[in-house]
Parts: structure tokens; C-alpha cells; sequence
């Protein structure tokens, strides 16, 4: 089933939290369309600024939104003046207090949406694909990941047919529910079509239980790779029997 369904919500529940947290009731509907207004108008007016995440929460009359981004100084601009008008957009489309916060990604190179942005970007720009792809795999494993593999698929160069290619480093378990496997699609528009970007990064294995409700990721959160510092210690073997 790994090598079937998304990752991530493969790993709802058990090591990965929702990035909506809200009570729908009878209007369960709406709310669903309204967090998808949200992320589609913030992906779009925002494109520069590098967003990963969008976590979206509601009370009974505000809507506080939480944005991951890996440049955030844009977002917020010069004493916080974009922030206020960002507010004031949302609030014509929810109709709702808007609350808006802002955490960066401090470690973009290990993030799967930011990744595949970045491949998809420079394949518009008519870098090689060759190129791009294996720049992103030095770079996320330069920052102690523990395996990437990226899907190109397309007319992959400008080729006549369509094809997949695959590119991969280090290991990706996605059989493992504790491994934290981070996955992302992109997409390049490019003059011969357009080409598919999917990104799984593994970023170590989770030990103990998550808090799945804060919204902000914690610093103290146990993400440890093997035979990290702080990954625990196995139980020392016996003497082997010789045959």
C-alpha cells in the first residue's frame, strides 16, 4: 500500500496532523470550499515568497490562518503593512476575523513542496531536467535527509512521447509508518506541454507520540534519523552460534 497511496495521509493519525483543524456541523461543506479559496488565493498572490504549508483553524468567529514559508519577510513587509492588508482580503472572502500567522521553514531543502517548486522552475526556465533534478537531490541530501527520490513525467526534453523517469538517493521506506516521508507535486508549463513533478523526501524516523493540534511545527518535536545523538539504543546482541 506505501507505493500506492499519498504518504502523507497514509501517516494521518499516526505521525502526521491535519492542516485543517475545525468542527464542520451542517455547514461541513462550505467550510471546505472556504479553506480552498484561502489556500488557492494565498498560493497565488504569495508564489514569491516560498510557501510549504497552509494550516487553517476555526472557532465559532475566527478563522486563524498559519503560514509556513521559506521567505516570510516578504509576507510580512515592512512593519507588517502586508500582513494588515492580507487580512483585510481575506476577509472579504470568508466574511470572518481573520487572524493571520507567520512561521518560517527553516530548512527548506528538506521540504517537499518547496523542493518540487524549485525543479519545476528551473525546467520553465529550460534548464536542463538532468540538471535540475540532480541539483535538488545534492542539496536535500547535503542537509542530512535520508533518501529523496524524484518522478519526472511529460514530454520529459521535448520528446514526441510522453514518458516517466525516475531519480533516486539514499532510502525512502514508505512501507515504514514512522518514517517521515514528506511528498509534494509540481507542475512546469513549458512551450511543449506540461510536465509532472513528485517529490518524496525522508527526513527520519519519528519516535514517541506527536501532538497533532499545534499548528506551529515544535523545535522539540523528536525527529530523529538513524543512529542519530538521540535515537534510542538498541539492545546489545548475544554471541553469534557458530554453525
Amino acid at each position: 500500500m506505501g507505493q500506492k497511496v499519498n504518504p502523507v495521509g497514509l501517516r494521518l493519525g499516526i505521525i502526521r496532523g491535519w492542516d485543517s483543524n475545525w468542527y464542520g456541523g451542517k455547514k461541513f461543506a462550505d467550510k471546505i470550499v472556504e479553506d480552498d479559496k484561502i489556500r488557492r488565493y494565498l498560493n497565488a498572490r504569495l508564489f514569491k515568497a516560498g510557501i510549504a504549508k497552509i494550516y487553517i483553524e476555526r472557532t465559532l468567529k475566527l478563522v486563524t490562518v498559519t503560514i509556513n514559508a521559506a521567505r516570510p519577510g516578504l509576507i510580512i513587509g515592512k512593519g507588517g503593512t502586508e500582513v494588515d492588508k492580507l487580512k483585510e482580503e481575506l476577509k472579504k472572502i470568508t466574511n470572518k476575523d481573520i487572524q493571520v500567522n507567520i512561521a518560517e521553514v527553516k530548512r527548506p531543502d528538506l521540504d517537499a513542496v518547496l523542493v518540487a517548486q524549485n525543479v519545476a522552475k528551473q525546467i520553465e526556465g529550460r534548464v536542463s531536467y538532468r540538471k535540475a533534478v540532480k541539483t535538488a537531490i545534492a542539496t536535500t541530501m547535503r542537509s542530512n535527509a535520508e533518501g529523496i527520490k524524484i518522478s519526472i513525467s511529460g514530454r520529459v526534453g521535448g520528446a514526441e512521447m510522453a514518458r516517466s523517469e525516475h531519480f533516486k538517493e539514499g532510502r525512502t521506506p514508505l512501507h515504514t509508518l514512522r518514517a517521515d516521508i514528506d511528498y509534494a507535486t509540481a507542475e512546469a508549463h513549458t512551450t511543449y506541454g506540461r510536465i509532472g513533478v513528485k517529490v518524496w523526501i525522508c527526513r527520519g524516523l519519528v519516535y514517541g507520540k506527536r501532538d497533532f493540534f499545534t499548528v506551529v511545527p515544535d523545535s522539540k518535536d523528536q525527529r530523529l534519523g538513524g543512529g542519530g545523538v538521540n535515537s534510542p539504543k538498541r539492545a546489545p546482541r548475544g554471541p553469534r552460534k557458530s554453525k
